[in-house]
C-alpha cells in the first residue's frame, strides 16, 4: 500500500459513504439505513442499501458490498490506489509525495516503459503505412473504404517483413530497451533461433484503454496465414477483461446507448460513419468488468453482431452477462446484410439509424431463436417450444414484470394466454422442489441452488459474527470457548481474527475489516454479507438471547472440531478433539 494505514483512515473517515454513493445513485432513506437501485446489476426495485452506522454498502440481490473504497474501484474500475486519490481529492486531503523503495520505483518503471514502448510501436507501425513496404498494409485498409483521416484518428499501421534488427525490435533497441523489456510488451518472440517478429506481415490495430493510452495491439494477417486476427496477450498494462476497443473515444460521445460490435473493423467503420458511440470486445467474452466500465458512461447496449450463425451465438452469449450487470440490451436487425459496414454502404446512414431505433428487445430476441429449432407444423415439436418459452419466462423474478412478457410472447406467437399462464406456474413449482438440473432447469440455476446450500452451512458462522459485531458484549461470554480457529471456513477465520481484534479494542469497524480484501471481489461479497445478516426475532428477553447465542456457539464450534477432525491423522490429537466436542454437545452460558 502506497499510503500510510493512518491516512487511509482520514480519507475514510471524511467521506460519509452515503454522500459518496449517493453522488452517484439515488439513495432513500427508510429508518437508518438508506436504500436505492443497485448500480451493480439490473433490477426494478430498490434491494441496495447503505448503512451509515456501519459505512458499508450491500445490495441484497447481487451481493455486492463494501466500504466507500469497495465503491469507487468497483463504480470508476479503477485500482484501490486510485481510489484513494479520488476520494482524497473529494474531501480535500492533499496527498504526500510517498517516497518509493527500490523495488517500487523499479516496478513502476517498468510499468511505464511497457506504456512507452507500446506508444512507439504504435507510431513506428503507422509510419510504415507510408513506406513502399508498408502499401498492401495501406491499400487493404482503403480497400476497406476507410479514409486518410479514419486511418490517422485510430492510428493503424502495418507491420512488415524486415530483418528484426532493420525493424521494429531494431528501432526499439535503439531507443535504449532492453531484451526482457520487450518480450514482455508481447512483441516479439525470443526462442533459440533468436528474434522473431510477432505480428509481421499484419495490419495493426492499437488498442487504447480508456484514458487512451496504448495497451495492446491486434494484428489482421496480410494473404494468408493463421491465425487471421492476432491479439496482445496480457500483462501488467493490458487486461481484456476490463478493455473495449474504441472506448477511448466512444467514451465522448453524448449518445445513451453504445452500440456493440463483433471486431476492430465494425468500431472503425461506424465511428467514420458518425455513430462515435461504438466498442468491441478483444476476441472475449463479455464481463462484470465491462459491464462495469459500460455503465459508467451508458444504461443501454446495443449489439450489432453479424448477423451470420457465428454473430447470432456471440449475442446470445453476451446477452445474459450484460444484463446481469445491470444494462438493458437490444439486438439489431441487420439482414439481408452482413454486418453494419456492408449495410451502411449499401443502404446509407440514415437507414442504419432507423434499424437501430426499431432494434429489437434481447428477451424476444432470443426467444426468436428458440423459435428457429423447432417446426411449428409438428405438434409435439410445437409443444416442446412453448415449454421453451414458458421455462425462459421464469428467468424474470418479479410478477409484473414476467407478466408484461408473457403478454407479448402470447401476442407474438399467437398462444392463449391462460394456457401459457399455467404452463409457467407448474414449470415453477416443479423446478422449486428440484435437486438437480432436470429437462427444463439451466446449469445456472442448477448452481444458484448449490450456492443457495453452500451459504445455508455457514449460516451459524455468520450470524453469530454478525452478532458479536452489533452486540460485542457478547464476547466476554463466549472468549473461553470461541477463537478464530473455531470457524470451519478460513474466510470466516480471518474475518474473525480481525473483529475480535476490534472488540477488544473498543473500536468496530466493518468497513475497516472489508478493506483487508479489497484485492479479492468474491471474498469482499461474502464479508459484506456477513455484516448484513439479519439477526433471528428470539432476540426479545435475555433468556431467549442467551439460549439463542449458546445454540449459535455450539454448532459453529462442532462444525469447526469435525472440520479439523477430518483432517487430523495423529491418534492422540484426534481424542482430544473429540474431547473437545464432547464438552460442546451441552454447551450452554
Amino acid at each position: 500500500m502506497r499510503y500510510s494505514e493512518e491516512l487511509i483512515e482520514q480519507i475514510r473517515d471524511q467521506n460519509d459513504i452515503v454522500d459518496v454513493i449517493s453522488s452517484y445513485v439515488s439513495l432513500s432513506k427508510k429508518g437508518s439505513t438508506y436504500f436505492g437501485l443497485c448500480p451493480f446489476h439490473n433490477e426494478k426495485s430498490p434491494s441496495f442499501s447503505v448503512t451509515p452506522g456501519k459505512q458499508m454498502y450491500y445490495c441484497f440481490g447481487c451481493g455486492a458490498g463494501g466500504g466507500v473504497f469497495h465503491f469507487i474501484m468497483g463504480y470508476e474500475n479503477c485500482t484501490f490506489v486510485e481510489s484513494v486519490q479520488m476520494l482524497a481529492q473529494r474531501a480535500g486531503i492533499a496527498l504526500p509525495s510517498v517516497p518509493m523503495d527500490n523495488q517500487m520505483k523499479q516496478r513502476e518503471k517498468e510499468k511505464l516503459d511497457l506504456y512507452e514502448i507500446n506508444k512507439l510501436s504504435a507510431v513506428y507501425f503507422h509510419h510504415q503505412l507510408a513506406k513502399p513496404q508498408g502499401q498492401k498494409g495501406y491499400q487493404y485498409l482503403v480497400s476497406r473504404g476507410l479514409t486518410d483521416e479514419t486511418i490517422r484518428q485510430f492510428g493503424l499501421g502495418y507491420s512488415p517483413i524486415l530483418p528484426p534488427k532493420e525493424g521494429l525490435y531494431g528501432y526499439l533497441r535503439q531507443k535504449g530497451f532492453g531484451d526482457q523489456q520487450l518480450k514482455e510488451c508481447d512483441l516479439f518472440r525470443l526462442g533459440e533461433k533468436g528474434i522473431t517478429d510477432r505480428f509481421w506481415n499484419r495490419v495493426m490495430f492499437p488498442i487504447m484503454n480508456e484514458n487512451g493510452k496504448v495497451v495492446g495491439f491486434g494484428g489482421r494477417v496480410m494473404g494468408q496465414g493463421e491465425p487471421k486476427y492476432l491479439n496482445s496477450r496480457e500483462t501488467r498494462i493490458f487486461d481484456k477483461s476490463k478493455t473495449l476497443y474504441g472506448l477511448h473515444a466512444a467514451r465522448r460521445s453524448r449518445e445513451k446507448y453504445m452500440l456493440i460490435c463483433e471486431g476492430y473493423m465494425d468500431v472503425i467503420a461506424l465511428h467514420q460513419a458518425g455513430f462515435t458511440n461504438s466498442v468491441a470486445a478483444l476476441g472475449t467474452a463479455f464481463t462484470q468488468k465491462h459491464c462495469l466500465l459500460l455503465k459508467r458512461f451508458v444504461s443501454e447496449v446495443i449489439l450489432t453482431f453479424d448477423s451470420d450463425k457465428a454473430g447470432i451465438l456471440a449475442a446470445l452469449r453476451a446477452i445474459p452477462i450484460l444484463k446481469e450487470g445491470g444494462l438493458s440490451v437490444k439486438v439489431l436487425n441487420l439482414k439481408p446484410y452482413k454486418d453494419p459496414d456492408e449495410l451502411i454502404k449499401n443502404l446509407g446512414k440514415e437507414a442504419f439509424l432507423e434499424r437501430i431505433e426499431q432494434a429489437q428487445n434481447s428477451f424476444l430476441f432470443e426467444c426468436d431463436q428458440i423459435k428457429q429449432q423447432y417446426s411449428m407444423t409438428d405438434p409435439d415439436q410445437k409443444t416442446q417450444f412453448q415449454q421453451q418459452l414458458a421455462t425462459k419466462l421464469l428467468e424474470f423474478d418479479q410478477e409484473l414484470e414476467r407478466n408484461n412478457y408473457l403478454e407479448a410472447i402470447c401476442a407474438k406467437y399467437q398462444i392463449d394466454y391462460q394456457k401459457m399462464n399455467q404452463l409457467v406456474n407448474a414449470l415453477g413449482v416443479r423446478l422449486a422442489g428440484t435437486v438437480s438440473p432436470s429437462k427444463y432447469q439451466t446449469s445456472s440455476a442448477y448452481e444458484k441452488k448449490k450456492s443457495l446450500q453452500e451459504q445455508k452451512r455457514k449460516e451459524p458462522q455468520r450470524l453469530l459474527l454478525a452478532l458479536l459485531c452489533e452486540q460485542p458484549n457478547w464476547y466476554e461470554k463466549i472468549c473461553d470457548v470461541l477463537t478464530p480457529q473455531s470457524f470451519a471456513d478460513p474466510l470466516y477465520q480471518k474475518i474473525a481474527t480481525s473483529l475480535f481484534a476490534q472488540i477488544k479494542e473498543k473500536a468496530i469497524a466493518p468497513a475497516k475489516i472489508l478493506d483487508e480484501f479489497l484485492e479479492d471481489e468474491e471474498a469482499s461479497k461474502e464479508v459484506a454479507q456477513v455484516f448484513h445478516s439479519p439477526l433471528q426475532n428470539e432476540w426479545q428477553t435475555s433468556n431467549e438471547q442467551s439460549k439463542a447465542v449458546s445454540e449459535l456457539v455450539r454448532r459453529v464450534v462442532m462444525e469447526g472440531l469435525d472440520a479439523k477432525m477430518a483432517q487430523v491423522t495423529d491418534l492422540q490429537e484426534m481424542m482430544q478433539l473429540r474431547l473437545q466436542r464432547q464438552k460442546m454437545v451441552n454447551y450452554k452460558l
